[in-house]
Order: structure tokens, then C-alpha cells, then sequence
């Protein structure tokens, strides 16, 4: 049999997309980020933009900021994915940040760094906007038109929550260690026997960082 195959998407899920772009933000308004309330909107509405305003913002954050490059981790990500990869799951990353017109470039290397700055394991790396093109086993996902979509064709899909997808009806994890679970559930009951952890002396995060040769 296969390897179970995880979507994972990033921003909201893998990384503190609100906080990276609340700095932006503030930062272009030349105010303190405290200024700005929590994201509960999926465009910042509560931030007083309009679209014009968010994808002008958004294109700066990517461009000039390198927001992708510098993103907060969300706490647990790197760990337990890895924890998932030595189970036997396929890490699959499906992000869309291609939407910014002449910043593929950027938004690519930028995201790689990322990744591997954190130290997260993946086998793939989709981007993509249509995340029901992308074939997987399951899916984690914060984005409620990307969960919609998946539901449409019967994906298996958790919702990882957040202030703007309280109103999507579907699993959904607060933590990581809520998402871990939930796959190996998924995963078992797909008929996938999950292996035991490799007996690694170091941190699992420090695998792809690791010291000089003695």
C-alpha cells in the first residue's frame, strides 16, 4: 500500500500568517502592531481595507518585507509533522501564494527558506489555488472556500481553527497536537499501519540543521 498523503496548507495553518501581516501593516501605517485588533475577517475588513487595499498591502508584505521569509511559526507545526513523517505520512505542502503578479520568483524562495528554516519535513510542495486539484488522503486547512471545495469532491478535511472559519462545519483542531491525532486516526482507518518513531538521539526539529561532523 501507499503512503497516506497529508495536504498541509501554510498560512493560518504551518505559519502565523495575522501576525506577520498585522507587522506589515503597522509598520506601513508607521503604528504599533498593538493598534491593530485580531484578524476576524478573511480580508481584514476589521483593519479598514478594502480589496484594493489588502492585495496593494499584501503584495508589499510579500515583496518588500519578505513576510514569507520571516513568518512566525505556529507553535508545534515543526514537531509534529515530523513526529506524523516518521509514522509513515506523506507530508504534501498545498499553498496558494502565487497570486501576487510578478513576485513568483520571491514568493517561491522565500517559502523554501522558510520551510527549511523551521525545519518541516515535506515530500512535495504544490502551490496552488485550487487545493481539490491536488490529490491527497487528507487535508488540514484554515481557508472556509478551500474547505467547501474539498467537501464538494468528499475529501477528508480538518479545519484548523480560526477567528474568520467559525462558521465551517467540519472537524477541526485548535493545536497541533489535535491534527496529529486526527490524521493517525485517518490514517488507520484507511487501512495504514503507522510506524513507530525511528529512535533519533536529537530533537526531531534539529534533523535538517544539523552540527558539524566530530
Amino acid at each position: 500500500m501507499s503512503s497516506f498523503i497529508l495536504g498541509v496548507d501554510l498560512d493560518g495553518v504551518c505559519g502565523d500568517h495575522a501576525t506577520a501581516f498585522r507587522n506589515v501593516v503597522a509598520a506601513e501605517r508607521g503604528i504599533d502592531p498593538s493598534e491593530l485588533p485580531p484578524q476576524q475577517s478573511w480580508n481584514f475588513t476589521e483593519w479598514g481595507l478594502d480589496r484594493a487595499q489588502f492585495e496593494d498591502l499584501h503584495r508589499r508584505a510579500v515583496l518588500d518585507h519578505r513576510m514569507f521569509r520571516s513568518m512566525p511559526m505556529i507553535p508545534g507545526c515543526a514537531e509534529t509533522l515530523w513526529r506524523l513523517s516518521d509514522a509513515g505520512i506523506s507530508i504534501r505542502i498545498i499553498t496558494h501564494r502565487l497570486y501576487t503578479n510578478w513576485g513568483h520568483s520571491i514568493a517561491i524562495s522565500d517559502t523554501v527558506a522558510w520551510l527549511d528554516g523551521n525545519a518541516i519535513p515535506y515530500r512535495d510542495l504544490c502551490f496552488m489555488g485550487d487545493k481539490a486539484d491536488v490529490a491527497a488522503d487528507a487535508y488540514v486547512d484554515d481557508a472556509p472556500h478551500n474547505v467547501a471545495a474539498l467537501q464538494a469532491i468528499g475529501a477528508e478535511v480538518l479545519v484548523f481553527d480560526q477567528p474568520y472559519n467559525l462558521e465551517v462545519e467540519a472537524p477541526r483542531a485548535t493545536t497541533w497536537t489535535e491534527v496529529e491525532q486526527w490524521v493517525l486516526d485517518r490514517a488507520t482507518a484507511a487501512g495504514h499501519v503507522i510506524q513507530n518513531p525511528m529512535p533519533l538521539a536529537e530533537d526531531a526539529i534539529t534533523r535538517l540543521h544539523p552540527g558539524p561532523r566530530i
